[in-house]
């Protein structure tokens, strides 16, 4: 039996990682739980996972599941929804620190406020916001179902919350709608200059470039391709360019080198992860207390039944719609 504490990941040789990927899959089996990443998760978190995706393909995931477990390594709100859309199920989160600072930026009572004051609109939130910030809202959308869900919409206002990039990006693509826009954003993505993807296109002038729809407008303004973390996949993997500038969270390198390992995938780098789009909160979920997590069962997400209830209509219209 293994003696894995919760340790730094880099105190971890190969061999440890290797053994504890096959100790963690064990005890899946053994507790009938799925495990439920992001593509923003640590390499060797994302292998031991059943399925790995974005933050649309994992709540349809959620939905379907028959497990009793749901382990989810993912940022705080990614948990909610699998509790939201699986009420009866134990979802647990290998490290409950890990939020979402987008997420933090908007609060129910402010939603409250916006609907008091554009009572002709419809809140769009962004998976990206918390339980109770859903339980107030009319429907939900992903980066990568936003412009479809706001167009089947029947009202011409939306108050859109929380990110105003991604909120600016769906303006852009619906027109003939009004928009009240949040100013929420994702420091990582968000604050990655321009300036910085110049310098990126400067040396490699051959690569094409995918960027998340997160990032700030000037730098969406600069890209051959605009979407979602899946959605970039599928470009980056199979778009006619040998090399291909990525503006997202690194950990997505992994996923697509293991789709497409015969193409080169640059992501910034720096030695500080200044210039570098990476989530310390998404990185904070380690194996040692993935393996802690399953095997004592903790952590587990406990919301209030009413939430719930109010929360999970805006997600499954959401679904319904995309």
């Amino acid at each position: 039996m293994l003696t894995f504490e919760i340790a730094k990941e880099e105190t971890l040789s190969p061999k440890d990682i290797k053994e504890l990927q096959e100790e963690i899959r064990s005890l899946a089996r053994q507790k009938n739980a799925v495990i439920l990443a992001h593509y923003y998760q640590r390499p060797e978190v994302q292998d031991i996972a059943d399925f790995v995706g974005d933050s649309l393909e994992l709540s349809r995931k959620a939905s379907q599941t028959d497990a009793d477990i749901i382990l989810f390594c993912g940022v705080r709100f990614m948990c909610e929804t699998a509790k939201i859309l699986n009420p009866t199920k134990k979802v647990l989160h290998p490290n409950p620190e890990s939020g979402c600072p987008m997420a933090d930026m908007i609060r129910p009572e402010q939603v409250l406020k916006l609907k008091e004051q554009h009572p002709d609109g419809e809140v769009v939130a962004y998976v990206n916001t918390s339980a109770d910030v859903k339980a107030v809202s009319d429907v939900c959308v992903t980066s990568a179902n936003a412009i479809k869900v706001v167009q089947k919409l029947q009202s011409k206002k939306i108050i859109f919350i929380p990110d105003q990039a991604l909120g600016n990006w769906v303006k852009k693509h619906v027109p003939d709608k009004e928009f009240v826009i949040w100013q929420g954003f994702c420091p990582p993505h968000f604050e990655f200059t321009a300036k910085e993807l110049e310098r990126l296109k400067q040396q490699f002038p051959d690569a094409k470039v995918a960027v998340h729809p997160e990032c700030h407008p000037k730098v969406i303004e600069m890209a051959d391709f605009v979407g979602s973390t899946s959605q970039i996949i599928n470009y980056a993997t199979t778009c006619d360019s040998d090399r291909v500038i990525v503006i997202t969270e690194v950990g997505l390198k992994h996923t697509l080198i293991k789709k497409n390992p015969n193409k080169e995938y640059i992501f910034p780098q720096s030695m500080n992860y200044c210039g570098t789009v990476y989530c310390c909160t998404m990185k904070a979920i380690t194996l040692p207390l993935v393996y802690k997590t399953l095997k004592e069962e903790i952590n587990e997400v406990v919301l209030d039944e009413e939430i719930i209830a109010k929360a999970r209509r805006p997600l499954e219209r959401m679904l319904e719609l995309s």
